[in-house]
């Protein structure tokens, strides 16, 4: 394993931004693994640092394919992460909207530059994402349809879904996309949290990965890894919102991955101020919850569940 800081960037008034990247084996650049874009991915910072343990003891085993190597880079925005701000602390913009990056524009265009030159040209890219929503997922990996996708491949992390994402015009400055568009085979990890840490979900997260490395034929077996699931794929357009009519405290029942029947109560609604429920929220169909809004708070017409139908 080699350490290095692959990127850096000098500060007014502290110390320079410093990228770090782990670096596993020589030759062809096989795989690449980013974990937090955003200062709140506290999840993703963690499975990125549980990844890079277990790819130390599978070197060490020697179970690591000769002439191919692995990049990991656990936090880019270590600014926003010290001050547990979701963007950048300065102007509040976001490092994941601004791929390919500028590297004569504004701060987060030069970060998002001078990361991409180093880890455009990887075979495959994998990010353990965030979602824009404070929610919580079924681990499950999300590819953006540009025409280059590769959905097959996803099956090879084995976690139960695969989801595919019709792009969006703010989608096309993602690092997913611009990945694909440089060739790269792109996934997004979802990990079920965000700002908090889920050690099954990230056991579940790591393992996926090493599962993709191992079938990718870059890593050979070890005791780390463990068969997963036998992904489904679902387009993003078969999910059903379930929205709250009212604001309130949201009293949830049921989480993510859970099987309900139509009619079944999801959450209630309640009163921040009394206690009496305003609202319930019932399944419309029978179905699985695929994502739960883990703020306390609901608003009117917010989203509170994702089905699968």
């Amino acid at each position: 394993m080699e350490k290095k800081t692959i990127f850096q960037l000098k500060s007014l008034y502290r110390d320079p931004l410093r990228v770090t990247g782990f670096t596993f084996g020589s030759g062809e650049r096989s795989a690449c693994v980013v974990g937090a874009l955003r200062g709140n991915e506290v999840q993703q910072l963690y499975t990125c640092s549980q990844l890079v343990k277990a790819l130390k003891e599978i070197e060490a085993e020697g179970k690591l394919v000769p002439g191919k190597s692995i990049l990991v880079v656990p936090c880019v925005n270590s600014a926003s992460m010290n001050i547990r701000k979701r963007f950048w602390p300065t102007d509040n913009t976001d490092i994941n909207r601004m791929f390919p990056g500028y590297d004569l524009g504004e701060t987060t265009q030069r970060i998002a530059a001078g990361l991409f030159e180093e880890i455009k040209g990887y075979k495959n890219g994998i990010q353990f994402a965030s979602f824009y929503v404070p929610g919580v997922f079924v681990p499950h990996v999300r590819i953006m349809k540009t025409g280059w996708e590769n959905a097959e491949k996803a099956r090879e992390f084995g976690l139960p879904y695969i989801l595919l994402r019709q792009p969006r015009p703010y989608d096309t400055t993602t690092l997913n996309y611009n990945w694909q568009v440089w060739e790269s085979d792109a996934f997004s990890v979802y990990a079920g949290t965000t700002d908090t840490i889920d050690r099954k979900d990230v056991t579940l997260a790591v393992n996926a990965v090493l599962n993709f490395l191992r079938k990718e034929n870059i890593i050979t077996g070890s005791k780390h890894i463990h068969e997963g699931y036998i992904s489904e794929v679902i387009d993003e357009g078969d999910l059903l919102s379930v929205q709250s009519r009212t604001s309130g405290i949201i009293d949830s029942f049921l989480s993510p991955g859970a099987n309900v029947a139509r009619g079944q109560t999801l959450a209630q609604v309640l009163d921040p101020y009394d206690g009496s429920v305003r609202e319930r929220l019932t399944a419309p169909m029978d179905g699985v919850i695929f994502f739960a809004q883990e703020d306390p708070l609901t608003y009117a017409g917010s989203c509170v569940y994702k089905l699968i139908r």
